[in-house]
């Protein structure tokens, strides 16, 4: 047998479709501001400055994690991208940073071309309704170290926000505003928990219907993740923003606590949004109780904005005119040594 690259297991050829295929929908990404098209060793980007008069980039890197597994399971790519670009500008979107390029990691065992331009064209989509330009990205063909089937996502994003408008949390302080804006779902947290509970110690298969839910098991679990950087970034024009938290692993007690001061806590307002009900139904499988719920999932709240008093129906207005389900959550208060706990659960 003749030793070549694709007796290695990689098509080079079917990599060059697969950049064929996506080449439409990547280039719909594009702004004034990109100067390489799609192939280039590296994507340009020429910054507009016009209003920004000390800019400051933010960059962020994430992925999808074992969501993907689901993926796998239901055969089903086409909101996977969404997942991992609103993974990356919901993070830097909480500095207060609109998004301008991204760059995406797709590594495969074997590559093929429909699946990866199905990958990339939700990557593509999203990146659109974000406003960030689709600069460039690796396509990687990895025999023997994926299985049959399965590949890893990953994405990197730079945004920028001028310094004197950056959000940072220094100037929260106690009785500001917590709202909350919902999530569609599950986003990309909890995946590993869940999978055992519903698929392990329950037996069900994506496939199978639940009427609990309305839909079958597979199509709850892959809702793809809310971007929020238009509505968030609509509300920066109107209202001050004090501080940020994108509710991802860790859930609520791992990721309010990064936007707070030191010295400060929340406590919240037990039933001041609704949970959607994929999550009391993973609770009440697995037997969960409420705290590790709380720090795993994100409940049904994707974002949370801290703002001051004043500024809390004019936040909820807002963002209810964007579109968007927000809620007001509670409030900031003073840790005490009595409340050792940054995020207290529930303030009746």
């Amino acid at each position: 047998m003749e030793n070549t690259y694709k007796s290695a297991g990689v098509d080079v050829k079917e990599g060059q479709r697969a950049v064929a295929l996506m080449k439409n929908a990547v280039k719909e990404t594009f702004t004034k501001n990109v100067l390489t098209g799609l192939g280039g060793f590296g994507g340009l980007f020429e910054l507009d400055l016009t209003g920004i008069e000390k800019p400051v980039l933010v960059s962020g890197t994430d992925g999808v994690g074992t969501k993907l597994k689901l993926a796998f399971m239901m055969d089903k790519h086409d909101t996977i991208g969404r997942d991992c670009v609103a993974m990356c500008v919901n993070d830097i979107l909480c500095q207060g940073a609109k998004p301008l390029f991204f760059l995406d990691y797709l590594a495969t065992g074997k590559l093929e071309a429909k699946k990866a331009e199905t990958i990339v064209t939700g990557i593509a989509k999203a990146c659109k309704e974000s406003g960030a330009s689709l600069i460039g990205g690796e396509t990687a063909e990895m025999p023997g170290f994926y299985d049959d089937g399965e590949y890893d996502l990953a994405g990197f994003v730079v945004g920028i926000v001028d310094k004197d408008r950056m959000i940072t949390g220094k100037n929260i302080g106690p009785g500001d505003a917590l709202v909350g804006i919902s999530s569609s779902g599950m986003h990309s947290n909890g995946f590993s928990l869940a999978r055992k509970i519903l698929f392990q110690q329950e037996n069900m298969k994506p496939t199978d219907y639940s009427p609990r839910l309305g839909t079958t098991i597979g199509e709850a679990l892959l809702i793809p993740t809310k971007l929020y950087v238009k509505p968030i970034l609509q509300l920066m024009e109107t209202v001050k923003v004090k501080g940020m938290s994108h509710i991802t692993g860790g859930g609520f007690y791992e990721n309010i606590p990064r936007m707070l001061p030191e010295g400060l806590g929340v406590a919240m307002k037990r039933g001041s949004f609704p949970v959607p009900e994929i999550f009391r139904m993973i609770q009440d499988l697995g037997k969960i109780d409420e705290k590790e719920m709380y720090n795993t999932f994100n409940m049904g709240i994707g974002m949370v904005l801290a703002v001051a008093k004043e500024d809390l129906d004019k936040t909820l207005r807002t963002l209810a005119e964007s579109g968007e389900e927000a809620f007001y959550m509670g409030d900031v208060v003073s840790k005490t040594r009595e409340s050792k706990e940054t995020v207290i659960l529930w303030k009746d």
